[in-house]
């Protein structure tokens, strides 16, 4: 049986060692068995507490947003990652339809065009961090290039390494420039995911998601939790959350909660205008004031 998850439901692989190699930053992890984790809440939880949590949530999100975009100090990125039908979408509609469009964008990262191919890897992606102020949410990412590449053998052992030091080396920078990452892995069962699969057959309402490949993905299950077990060990100097992601409103809640556990660390404050401004608009304002005065006494 799958171990449950921690108290606030996440779990975040720990770091182990620390050390550095040919110049890149690489955090050694601890082996994690996604085969021995929950995908499901604990039983305890009630799913209306969750919701009604959830909303509250939304309403800190919505104000932190603002906070973000006002101040301009920082950035927040979000990569989702999971196997097909793992709610990725569901989580960018469910938890951030509170935010304000004008500082939120979404970049989903599929099969590389023809012009992204005659680039390095990681050149469509670093086009698509977000500048200071902004929330940009990557539905997959870079991590597809070190995921689906290596499950069909379009690469090997030697490159995916190179490309994990390249990433380590990509997510420390975005740190080091004041960008916030927060990276979920949606751990959904193999059962759950054929269920909503079959669904997108089913449900007329969502057979524009069905998609043959998916399917087909799904004879390659055992190679892709192989994949992502080193992702996991080795690209962690931004630490992974693995949400347990059967359950939707409970997948929905773990994120808001870390997301806004991570805009509320950052201390944020609104700007505040320069006293010296401040008393020219105060002066300009009384002036013309006591103009309206003197014309009514005239």
């Amino acid at each position: 049986m799958p171990e449950p998850a921690g108290a606030d439901g996440v779990e975040t692989i720990s770091q182990t060692i620390a050390c550095i190699t040919q110049k890149v930053y690489f955090r050694i992890m601890a082996k994690v068995n996604l085969n021995k984790l929950s995908t499901r809440a604990p039983l305890s939880l009630s799913k209306d507490k969750a919701k009604a949590e959830l909303q509250q949530l939304q309403y800190q999100l919505h104000e932190l947003q603002n906070l973000l975009y006002a101040e301009g100090k920082h950035a927040l990125l979000v990569i989702l990652q999971g196997m097909d039908a793992s709610g990725k979408d569901g989580v960018v509609k469910n938890v951030f339809d509170a935010v304000n469009p004008l500082g939120c964008k979404v970049f989903p990262f599929k099969k590389p065009t023809e012009i992204e191919m005659k680039h390095d890897f990681l050149w469509r992606v670093h086009a698509k961090v977000p500048p200071k102020g902004m929330v940009h949410i990557f539905n997959r990412s870079h991590y597809e290039d070190v995921l689906i590449q290596r499950v069909h053998k379009w690469i090997d052992a030697n490159e995916v390494k190179r490309r994990f030091e390249h990433i380590n080396a990509f997510e420390q920078l975005l740190a080091d420039s004041g960008t916030v990452v927060l990276k979920f892995y949606l751990h959904i069962s193999p059962d759950e995911q054929l269920e909503r699969l079959t669904e997108r057959l089913t449900d007329h309402t969502k057979n524009w998601k069905y998609c043959k490949q998916d399917m087909e993905e799904r004879k390659h299950w055992d190679d892709y939790m192989k994949a992502y077990h080193d992702v996991f060990e080795c690209c962690d100097v931004i630490p992974w959350h693995i949400i347990p992601a059967d359950q939707n409103w409970y997948k929905e809640l773990l994120i808001a909660r870390e997301v806004v556990k991570a805009l509320e660390n950052l201390k944020m404050e609104y700007p505040r205008v320069e006293e010296s401004l401040m008393l020219e608009a105060l002066g300009v304002k009384a002036q013309k004031e006591n103009g309206v005065k003197k014309k009514k006494v005239k």
